[in-house]
């Protein structure tokens, strides 16, 4: 058999090896493109996902971005339309013409402050009468001769007045440079009386406690605050007081009264409420608006 089958048999032999192995390689050298392929096709599936994601953030920044202009326009517009419609106390003021003080108009003050932080019973007993007052300036006197008007017997007062750390007469303003300023209208009135300044600028407290213990002082023209501080320190004391004068009317540069200004105010209201609207109240001390 192996004779007749000659040496073709182990060539058929080999051939069918090498067949087989060729069958058995092919189909795997086929398949590796196709693995290589589909690795493309994700790439550029997560490259597309990437730049679609990226144009959905870019969008998403930009309306987010137009949003915040848009408030931020609203809201600069809003604000330009409050800083027009807000008025300030000068606008107001310019706008109106000066109408004199009177008591009703320091008793409103006193009782919108002390609603606030007192009852009832309270704003009761720090009412102040009519007979607590003194007439009124009408925007035509001066200084000297409104004192003249609502002080007729200065004189025999002034002579009468003989303690220590304590004035007949006290002014207040709401500046150093208007209490000057008063100190100077006095001359016509004073006569050889003793005045005093009393405001915070370059005078120490205890400076002003030492020359109002030293002797006798008749007129004092001063600043709420620097009045609070000394009775306070009963460096001043409301024993020998008789008139009280509040510079009501004035009007500074920028067309504002002492109340109009919130620290002098503040002060004011403090300064009242140590002791002179109690002596207001038992009748030796009256109250003007100058």
């Amino acid at each position: 058999m192996a004779d007749d089958l000659g040496d073709e048999w182990w060539t058929q032999g080999d051939n069918s090896g090498v067949s087989e192995v060729e069958e058995d390689t092919q189909p795997l050298a086929e398949e590796q493109p196709k693995k290589s392929t589909s690795k493309k096709r994700k790439g550029e599936k997560q490259a597309q996902d990437n730049t679609t994601k990226k144009k959905k953030k870019t969008k998403e920044c930009f309306i987010t971005q137009e949003r915040s202009e848009e408030k931020g326009d609203k809201e600069s517009n809003k604000n330009k339309k409050r800083r027009k419609k807000k008025k300030t106390i000068t606008d107001v003021l310019t706008s109106s013409e000066p109408v004199p003080g009177s008591p009703a108009d320091l008793l409103s003050f006193l009782k919108s402050h002390h609603s606030q932080t007192r009852s009832v019973i309270e704003q009761e007993e720090l009412t102040l009468s009519e007979s607590c007052f003194l007439s009124s300036n009408d925007l035509t006197h001066s200084l000297s001769s409104y004192l003249k008007e609502v002080c007729p017997k200065w004189a025999k007062i002034q002579k009468q007045h003989t303690q220590t750390r304590s004035v007949v007469l006290l002014i207040i303003c709401g500046s150093a440079l208007r209490t000057i300023d008063l100190i100077k209208q006095l001359i016509a009135f004073k006569g050889q009386t003793k005045v005093l300044k009393l405001f915070a600028k370059h005078i120490k407290v205890d400076e002003q406690m030492k020359l109002l213990s030293k002797g006798v002082t008749h007129i004092a023209v001063g600043t709420p605050g620097r009045i609070c501080a000394l009775l306070e320190k009963e460096g001043l004391t409301t024993q020998g007081l008789r008139f009280l004068v509040l510079d009501w009317n004035y009007r500074d540069q920028k067309h504002r009264r002492m109340v109009d200004i919130p620290e002098v105010k503040g002060d004011l209201l403090k300064m009242m409420d140590q002791g002179l609207i109690q002596s207001c109240r038992e009748g030796t001390v009256k109250i003007g608006l100058f």
